[in-house]
C-alpha cells in the first residue's frame, strides 16, 4: 500500500469537509488511517489458495459446518464498514480443511473494499476451486453502515446474501439442513 497516497488524501477529505489537517486533534490522523487501511484492507494481497491447500485425508464424507464466522468489511460504494456474520458448509470429497482455515478464508475476502454479494460468492469460488468438494453453500448476514448512518438510516437491518454449488444446488435437503444448523 502507498502510505504517502493514503495520508495526503485523509489530509483532503479533511479540508474537504471545512476541517484543519493542523488541529492538534488530526494532527496525526492521516499517519493513523495509513496504519489502518493496511489492516482493514490486507486481504487484497492475500489469496484464499494459502489457507485451503493445506488438508487432511478422510474417510467421512458428511458435511462440515463452520457457522458464526465474524467478519468486518468495508462497502466499495460509500467505504462505510459493514459487519456480520458468515457461516459455511461443504462435503468433502476424501479430504478436509483444517477449520482455522474456513475463518481465514473469510476473512481474506472481507478484508478488502467489498459488496457482500461478491464476498459471498468469492468464499463459494475458493471452497470449491481449492477443496474439490462435492458441494459448497455460503450464507452471510451482515448489516451495512451504509444503510444505518446514511441514506435509508435503518438501524438493525440486516442483509442476507448465500451461494450454493454443487451437492446443495442439486438437493433442496442439503440447503435446508444447513439453514436449519446455522439458525
Amino acid at each position: 500500500m502507498d502510505q504517502k497516497k493514503i495520508e495526503e488524501g485523509v489530509r483532503l477529505i479533511l479540508e474537504g469537509i471545512g476541517e484543519d489537517p493542523e488541529r492538534e486533534g488530526l494532527l496525526e490522523t492521516p499517519q493513523r488511517v495509513a496504519r489502518m487501511c493496511e489492516e482493514i484492507y490486507g486481504g487484497m494481497t492475500q489469496d484464499a489458495r494459502e489457507h485451503l491447500e493445506k488438508q487432511f485425508h478422510v474417510e467421512n464424507n458428511n458435511m462440515v459446518v463452520e457457522k458464526d464466522i465474524p467478519f468486518y468489511s468495508t462497502c466499495e460504494h460509500h467505504l462505510l464498514p459493514f459487519y456480520g456474520k458468515a457461516h459455511v458448509a461443504y462435503i468433502p470429497n476424501g479430504t478436509v480443511a483444517g477449520l482455522s482455515k474456513l475463518a481465514r478464508t473469510v476473512e481474506v475476502f472481507a478484508r478488502r473494499p467489498q459488496l457482500q454479494e461478491q464476498m459471498t460468492a468469492q468464499i463459494a469460488d475458493a471452497m470449491e476451486r481449492y477443496l474439490h468438494p462435492k458441494g459448497v453453500m455460503v450464507l452471510i448476514e451482515a448489516e451495512h453502515m451504509c444503510m444505518t448512518m446514511r441514506g435509508v438510516q435503518k438501524p438493525g437491518t440486516k442483509t442476507v446474501t448465500t451461494m450454493v454449488r454443487g451437492a446443495f444446488e442439486r438437493d433442496y435437503s442439503l440447503q435446508q439442513t444447513f439453514l436449519q444448523m446455522v439458525k
